[in-house]
């Protein structure tokens, strides 16, 4: 597989430490927008829910776009690289059969922002969930009906 152009600069300094809250982003292979159908957001919203429960992460908020994900979540046990190759391989495994399709799903990387306060947690949290709205694919995000946060916004 040929690695696209600067996505080896995304795991220059990437560290994972245990306790620590990230916002996390992901995208779809070609931006293609797998998750416009509700089935198909859901099993990723679930996945990370299993995450949550398996003790893996601790969830505070995510937002499936039509071709990308975000979520801000406490790592709980193992590393940054794992959480993601698990998440990815098992929706891709689940919205591929869905869908009828083979090949890639994600994109091979990911994006990942360690936050270092309980006050840019709430900041990043809000921005995360209002990426639908900056999208304009509604006018408040709790329209928007793939989203999750742990806490009442």
């Amino acid at each position: 597989m040929k690695q696209e152009k600067g996505t080896h600069l995304l795991r220059k300094g990437r560290i994972s430490q245990i306790g620590q809250y990230y916002l996390l982003t992901t995208a779809t292979r070609d931006r293609i927008p797998v998750f416009t159908r509700p089935e198909t957001a859901r099993i990723v919203l679930s996945s990370l829910d299993w995450l949550d429960s398996q003790g893996c992460i601790h969830l505070e908020a995510a937002v499936v776009m039509p071709d990308h994900l975000h979520f801000v979540a406490q790592l709980r046990s193992g590393s940054l690289s794992k959480l993601m190759q698990t998440l990815k391989g098992y929706t891709s495994r689940k919205i591929n059969e869905l869908l009828n399709r083979k090949g890639q799903l994600w994109q091979p990387q990911y994006h990942e922002h360690a936050i270092r306060t309980n006050e840019v947690l709430n900041e990043v949290t809000l921005y995360c969930l209002h990426n639908p709205v900056r999208a304009g694919l509604v006018q408040d995000f709790h329209d928007y009906p793939y989203w999750y946060c742990c806490w009442s916004v």
